[in-house]
């Protein structure tokens, strides 16, 4: 039955991506689970050497891809699957490995690099547990936690509560390795939860303190006696040098920041160590490493992509969340932006219930910035805009509604100077749109 769900598969990405319909990522995937739906494991269970989880709720398609890129430096013969399209579901982990499968199934593949949904994660872990062997790796990558999508996915309590259930049966894994980020106190609190071997990454940078809290921070009470935790200093939203005074839970010791990151951003810093971390677990050498980083890497789509449309400089941000959209709006300020075009949508892939677009701190936009809004909820964007603080609204921030995505773009390059950048914030629908409208492809 494995073969002609394979053919199948690989028939439907063809036409995909013959017609420009998509790149595949994830029907190939659904239609072979509706027949097989232990699939996931006939594959997994070839791969020489193990699986990397990257999960989390920023950051794990340019983390994943930065792992990717370190192991297929590490060797001529090193083949990676990876779901690179983004597609994190279960449907889009079976149709990474159909695409790069043989028509008989056979998957020829040193590692397994798997962007996964973070409420997917407890459902895929114990199937990727029961069909790999004790001398096969299992390296699982928790990014941090931030409120995204709450009517699909509920508080970020709720999911770190998922994990550390899934991840407390780990301990009997002994080729199990969790690489979790300390400043996220939820990730850490899994750490300490579980006797599987955990490698701690974090920022020692007091220098890029935030000087006040955000408004939107999700986590910011001891994950073991419910305390309010202290912080000597803040990065953005929740993520930190954190410790409670109550109970004695503080943050563990990080492993030394020794990698520099060719994108902007503070969350790019994150990513850049867990990536670093879980190369390294996987044995690939640090002269390799730094390498890539400084010269080899280059955004995944809509995350600091950059595009040349009309002769003019677009970059993309995706924006899915308040700590999100915030660190890249702190990004992009600091690189002097003067015309930023902002696009909410709210289908299934963004989340139904766009009320966190409150909890953004648009209030640090500098005055004179032009600013269009866009997409399914342009109107909810420009009420956000609007109501702005008193001291924003004095500083002539010009805010225009254009319901037509393309239109929206094409007004917004129109008054972007050549020697500038247009700077697009965009939920994940949104994002797509905009890359098609840009570069006339799909990716999905």
């Amino acid at each position: 039955m494995i073969i002609p769900l394979i053919l199948i598969g690989k028939i439907i990405r063809f036409i995909s991506k013959s017609l420009n319909l998509g790149n595949g990522g994830t029907w190939p995937g659904e239609i072979a689970l509706t027949f097989n739906d232990r699939i996931l494991e006939h594959f997994v269970s070839q791969v020489e050497k193990g699986v990397i989880i990257v999960a989390g709720t920023n950051g794990k398609t340019t983390t994943s891809l930065m792992i990717r890129k370190f192991l297929e430096k590490s060797g001529k013969d090193v083949k990676v699957v990876h779901n690179q399209s983004g597609a994190n579901i279960e449907n889009g982990l079976v149709s990474a490995f159909i695409s790069q499968s043989s028509a008989k199934g056979r998957i020829y593949a040193k590692w397994a690099v798997l962007e996964v949904d973070e409420n997917v994660l407890p459902v895929v872990l114990p199937k990727i547990n029961r069909c790999l062997d004790a001398k096969k790796k299992i390296i699982v990558v928790l990014l941090n936690l931030f409120r995204d999508q709450l009517d699909r996915y509920g508080e970020v309590d709720l999911i770190a509560r998922k994990w550390q259930n899934v991840l407390a049966h780990q301990s009997k894994k002994e080729n199990t390795t969790l690489i979790l980020n300390a400043d996220d106190p939820l990730v850490a609190y899994i750490g300490g939860k579980t006797k599987a071997r955990s490698i701690y990454f974090g920022l020692d940078k007091p220098e890029v303190y935030l000087k006040t809290y955000e408004h939107a921070t999700d986590s910011i009470y001891c994950p073991s006696c419910g305390q309010k935790l202290d912080y000597e200093g803040v990065y953005f939203s929740h993520l930190g040098k954190w410790s409670c005074k109550n109970c004695g839970l503080h943050r563990p010791a990080v492993k030394s920041d020794v990698l520099t990151f060719p994108l902007a951003g503070i969350y790019n810093l994150y990513n850049s160590q867990a990536a670093y971390w879980a190369a390294i677990e996987a044995g690939v050498g640090t002269d390799i490493l730094k390498s890539v980083a400084v010269s080899d890497f280059m955004p995944a789509f809509g995350r600091q992509e950059e595009i040349e449309y009309k002769g003019k400089k677009i970059k993309i941000f995706l924006a899915k969340n308040p700590a999100g959209f915030n660190a890249a709006l702190r990004t992009v300020i600091d690189l002097r932006l003067h015309n930023i075009l902002l696009v909410l949508n709210d289908r299934i892939p963004d989340g139904r219930d766009v009320s966190w677009i409150w909890d953004v701190d648009f209030e640090m936009i500098p005055g004179k910035v032009q600013i269009t809004v866009s997409g399914d909820r342009a109107y909810d964007v420009g009420l956000r805009i609007k109501y702005t603080s008193e001291k924003v609204q004095t500083a002539n921030i010009k805010c225009q509604i254009e319901e037509n995505l393309e239109r929206a773009i094409n007004s917004s390059t129109a008054r972007t100077a050549k020697s500038d950048v247009l700077y697009v914030f965009a939920t994940y629908s949104a994002m797509l749109e905009v890359r098609k409208i840009l570069t006339g492809r799909k990716i999905l």
